[in-house]
């Protein structure tokens, strides 16, 4: 199962790929390669590792609350399988015991270091099962960073790998930079070491591949280094890693990180690893709602999932701990679905499938809502009384109601006299009590 390391004197940057001065290109073989969805997929979560770094450190209690959000969200379902924590500090350690005391199954404690003796020591210390280990891969930073070469970095890989086994500890290796890795000169040596490793201890070694600078495609028919479904299939066909212990790790440089995250599990891999919106240093992480509404898509089911709490998790982040979600932030923003058009708003009017592709009521507890601006007219402002507060098919104003009249007129009024913004909701509210009193009622009552 060997393959020896091209160990180039001069490393492979690939820069026809990557000429720097220009944009990286995409090269296509036009290969078509199976799309093999294995049957368990899931997702694990770096919020308080790669998505911390992002933002303003945790305090013990943020990152307590976050744990449990994420397996209140989870629900037993196992879909958020694990979430991963740094050990460095006092306080991440203080974090993870009390994440710890949780007992939950959903999501598993593991941890993240660097390919270091010293940094296993704290797993160890900690009781931890399962630690990825940091193996970059690509020519960039074997001898850019670390100032070494390939056979030297691969046997460091291998001794900490063996190491972690040694302890009882599964390792979990995070091939950095796998896409601009030279895949066969060096990847494919290291993991079939890795596979042998596992089989003869008889522990799984799993396998995360790391897109770090978001330069992964997801397009079919096209090359190394960059293809993820060639990467993926490589890992499973030319190195012998089962999907399960293969996961996906990607960044949002191109806009690609969550087409590249289905692309993995759509060629194999089991695992993708997200954060909670997405958050990350530079353009961020695969955000989890992503891909907890993609598992929904892909298996036609989303278990036991509770979906609602992450309107709750976004509100948290915002007002806790000063974050900005973008108002349009597909799920999770304020306004995803908010709609302004006037003929939408007829069309919900008519029926709130038309415009909403499934009930963002029942699943994520967000009913559609119109917005009123001067563009509205009598449909969007009856659109917007039946959305926002909630009234059941008999209670439902038409926009032929002409209590309907008043309430657009003084809407119209209100850009007559300059105005720009949209009509606030609260605003809406106190022009509808007065016209429609019999509202406030239906809303006191809701409120019981």
């Amino acid at each position: 199962m060997k393959s020896s390391i091209v160990n180039l004197s001069n490393s492979n940057y690939f820069k026809n790929v990557f000429p720097y001065s220009k944009i990286p290109r995409v090269e296509f073989n036009n290969i078509l390669l199976p799309m093999e969805l294995p049957n368990d997929i899931w997702v694990t979560d770096t919020t308080f590792r790669d998505g911390q770094q992002s933002m303003s450190s945790f305090s013990v209690d943020q990152i307590v609350r976050l744990y449990d959000y994420l397996h209140k969200i989870d629900n037993e379902s196992g879909i958020i399988r694990q979430s991963e924590f740094f050990l460095y500090s006092k306080k991440d350690r203080k974090a993870v015991l009390k994440c710890m005391e949780r007992g939950y199954s959903f999501p598993e404690i593991t941890s993240w270091i660097r390919a270091k003796k010293e940094d296993l020591k704290l797993v160890k210390e900690m009781e931890i099962k399962e630690t990825g280990m940091l193996m970059s891969c690509s020519d960039y930073h074997i001898f850019k960073k670390l100032k070494t070469t390939r056979e030297k970095a691969l046997n460091m890989y291998l001794d900490i790998a063996r190491e972690a086994i040694e302890n009882g500890i599964v390792p979990r290796c995070h091939l950095e930079d796998i896409t601009r890795a030279d895949f066969y000169g060096f990847v494919v040596p290291l993991v079939r070491s890795l596979m042998d490793l596992s089989k003869e201890s008889g522990v799984e070694v799993k396998i995360r591949a790391c897109d770090t600078l978001g330069l992964g495609v997801s397009y079919t028919g096209t090359s190394l280094p960059r293809s993820v479904p060639a990467i993926i299939h490589g890992l499973r066909n030319e190195c012998n890693v089962p999907s399960k212990s293969i996961e996906w790790h990607g960044h949002n440089d191109f806009y690609s990180v969550v087409t590249n995250s289905v692309s993995a599990w759509m060629y194999g891999a089991s695992s993708v690893n997200t954060t909670l919106f997405g958050i990350g240093e530079r353009t961020g992480n695969c955000p989890i709602e992503a891909m907890l509404i993609t598992y929904g898509q892909l298996k036609g089911d989303i278990k036991n999932m509770n979906l609602k709490l992450l309107s709750e998790v976004s509100e948290y982040f915002q007002k806790e701990m000063d974050y900005d979600i973008h108002p349009q932030t597909p799920f999770v923003g304020s306004e995803f679905n908010v709609t302004k058009a006037g003929i939408h708003a007829d069309g919900i009017l008519k029926d709130v499938e038309i415009y909403n592709s499934f009930d963002t009521e029942k699943i994520l507890n967000r009913p559609i809502v119109v917005s009123v601006n001067q563009y509205s007219g009598v449909a969007g402002i009856a659109a917007w009384i039946n959305t926002y507060f909630r009234l059941s098919e008999g209670q439902k104003i038409s926009k032929t109601d002409e209590r309907i009249y008043p309430i657009k007129r003084w809407v119209e009024d209100q850009y007559a006299g300059g105005r720009t913004t949209v009509i606030r909701n609260e605003e809406l509210k106190k022009i509808t009590y007065m016209y429609l009193p019999h509202i406030e009622k239906i809303e006191k009552t809701q409120a019981v």
